[in-house]
């Protein structure tokens, strides 16, 4: 008897003089408002820890525990809260900003600091000798800052806004679950910066980002306050998007580019997802309403998994030529050696399947 075996393509190939140095699996989905699965890539179940995707979800939690308002806390705060930021000085300084609306201190932050995600910012930091320990260095401290604003709304304890069973975090995973269309897939973990990390299939995080999408072209009328949250959240982070990440990173060059059309948010270790608004492209696919796309590289590369953002966005044809060719250089990276020459680059070797072809 002979066994058919489906070979999966769901792998990119980082190559150095021609000779395949490195082969990277990816996991990913497309889906509509709905949670329908429209695309996918490798296992779209695959049980995946949002980490910083999941910024967006944590944000809304800050905003309807009432704090966002009590703090008066703006739109840029909003993005920072949202960011996976450079530690740059504008981000510092509307950290600090942040902390002073609080009436907090940095000593009550509970992530701790670390170097920048920015070699260019490291650099600056090692010339003005700076002691990056403490918490308002870290890539998250607006989302911490925001999650103190959210513990005192609540009449709550700052001191422990990071436990689990804190009143604050009860209100994250109650929202995680609201956005999610199965709460009992949700695991929870222990995020980089000491606040717990929901994982779930990575299907069920392109569905949460398409509601972010769909919220910004909701009619008024018919808009709820959650509605109304996540177009706030998806306003803030496409308006200011070097909040979101900074100088020289991915995620602020895509939302920039795309202007509006588009959210987009990095989360550690290889997980990104993006919101995408109803527009001709989404149409030209059969789908009516916006769309979500979350994706996973195994071994938690970046610049692969950007290279893989931009080449789903490429195959579905998501913005003009134009504008996709104006991301070339984190759709296919030159890898270059120390001396500045050209040594490598990546393939994609990755068939974006379409579920509703396949099902049928």
């Amino acid at each position: 008897m002979t066994l058919s075996k489906t070979v999966q393509r769901n792998r990119v190939a980082s190559y150095r003089s021609g000779i395949i140095e490195n082969v990277h699996y990816v996991h990913g989905a497309v889906t509509d408002s709905q949670g329908t699965i429209l695309f996918s890539i490798g296992d779209p179940s695959r049980v995946t820890l949002a980490r910083s995707a999941a910024k967006p979800a944590q944000a809304i939690a800050i905003i309807e525990t009432g704090g966002f308002h009590d703090a008066a806390f703006d739109q840029v705060d909003l993005a920072l809260i949202c960011a996976s930021h450079n530690g740059e000085d504008r981000h510092v300084e509307r950290a600090r900003a942040m902390l002073a609306k609080v009436g907090a201190e940095e000593s009550q932050f509970r992530c701790g600091g670390h170097p920048s995600i920015s070699p260019a910012v490291n650099k600056i930091w090692a010339k003005r000798g700076l002691d990056y320990a403490g918490g308002i260095y870290n890539n998250c401290s607006g989302k911490h800052a925001g999650m103190m604003a959210g513990a005192l709304a609540l009449g709550a304890d700052i001191k422990d806004y990071h436990l689990p069973n804190h009143p604050m975090q009860v209100c994250v995973k109650r929202v995680i679950e609201d956005l999610c269309p199965d709460p009992a897939q949700i695991r929870w973990g222990l995020d980089g910066c000491n606040l717990p990390a929901p994982a779930f299939p990575i299907s069920n995080l392109a569905h949460i980002y398409a509601n972010f999408a769909a919220a910004v072209d909701a009619p008024e009328q018919s808009s709820c306050g959650r509605t109304r949250n996540l177009a706030k959240v998806f306003h803030a982070m496409t308006q200011h998007p070097e909040f979101v990440a900074g100088s020289g990173r991915f995620c602020t060059d895509l939302m920039k580019t795309y202007k509006g059309q588009l959210m987009g948010k990095l989360g550690a270790d290889g997980c990104y997802a993006i919101g995408i608004r109803e527009s001709d492209d989404t149409r030209r696919l059969g789908v009516h309403g916006a769309m979500g796309i979350s994706l996973k590289v195994d071994d938690g590369n970046y610049e692969v998994l950007y290279a893989v953002v931009m080449e789903v966005l490429d195959e579905l044809g998501i913005g003009t030529l134009e504008l996709r060719n104006a991301l070339q250089e984190w759709h296919h990276p030159q890898r270059q050696n120390t001396a500045g020459v050209v040594v490598g680059s990546v393939q994609f070797d990755i068939d974006l399947r379409d579920e509703r072809r396949d099902n049928h």
